[in-house]
């Protein structure tokens, strides 16, 4: 695919009003098929289907414009497009302590991998896609580490003593930006977690993006940034993890974890699970109705 270049001008031809009329149509099949999506996964996808051009007046004055129209108007949910850069803080509080013991039970997990023959991690560049990739690894309790560009070497440090705590061998698979610093991320990851865990048994693997996917998938690329200093042994375009099909990106994901899964065992941990939560939830039934009698106003004869 040639390159168009993020930095060119707006195009002076304005859309007709059918033309809108079919990109937000596009808009909100995207947003249909990938949620909760990303403004930037959005933009890539129209960018495949050949409804904006692959330039940054595209992406920020007509894809971002039209999402945020888009939600403004109901036509698209808000919470189909996830923000993850803007955080929250603060304590978990109940409103008496059965509801406590009620969100308790309904959040109740038994860990998967302590009966497991093998430890998995899924390692993500782009922190905005990880409510993407966490619809698979929550589901069977693997950790997503998310390093936002090169990691620290506390974050680093942290991982790798985690991993050397289930003394079993580890598999860690890594999805990043094809660019100069997204593949040395990969080396950067490899090497710091060695470092710091020099005898765990630990398998490495980069599993996205890589040329093989460009290729495949016909993934929009970018020109490679000049102002990277690791351009210059870099001699291809640039492609972001962003760009990727999200169905193939979830995919990918599950693939890697489910190839260390005994499902045997797995069944057996979600009845034992469910059991729990049974017990559980008498429990605070239990305990709402004592709550209920202490309540209780006392009669005088």
């Amino acid at each position: 695919m040639s390159s168009v270049l993020l930095c060119e001008p707006r195009p002076t031809k304005r859309r007709t009003r059918s033309e809108i009329d079919a990109l937000r149509n596009a808009m909100v099949r995207v947003v249909r098929e990938i949620q909760p999506a990303t403004v930037r996964q959005v933009f890539y996808q129209l960018v495949s289907r050949g409804f904006v051009a692959k330039t940054e007046a595209e992406y920020k004055s007509t894809v971002v414009r039209l999402l945020a129209e888009m939600r403004r108007q109901k036509e698209i949910p808000f919470d189909s497009i996830a923000d993850n850069t803007r955080w929250v803080r603060k304590p978990p509080s109940y409103s008496s302590l059965g509801d406590m013991l009620v969100e308790s039970q309904q959040l109740y997990r038994r860990a998967v991998w302590d009966d497991q023959d093998a430890y998995v991690e899924i390692w993500l560049e782009k922190d905005a896609l990880s409510c993407v990739l966490y619809e698979e690894t929550a589901e069977f309790d693997v950790p997503l580490m998310v390093t936002r560009g090169y990691p620290s070497i506390s974050y680093l440090h942290e991982a790798a003593e985690a991993m050397s705590a289930f003394k079993k061998p580890a598999y860690l698979y890594y999805f990043g930006d094809y660019d100069p610093s997204g593949c040395d991320i990969t080396r950067a990851v490899e090497a710091g977690i060695r470092e710091f865990a020099p005898t765990a048994e630990m398998y490495f693997e980069r599993v996205a993006v890589t040329r093989a996917q460009i290729d495949l998938w016909a993934l929009p690329t970018r020109p490679t940034k000049k102002t990277d200093s690791r351009s210059k042994s870099f001699d291809d375009e640039s492609v972001e993890v962003d760009a990727l099909p999200p169905e193939e990106l979830r995919r990918l994901v599950r693939n890697c974890i489910l190839q260390h899964i005994d499902f045997r065992r797995l069944s057996h941990l979600r009845s034992v699970e469910q059991q729990e939560r049974e017990t559980l939830k008498r429990i605070a039934g239990a305990v709402e109705q004592a709550i209920a009698s202490q309540s209780q106003p006392e009669t005088f004869l």
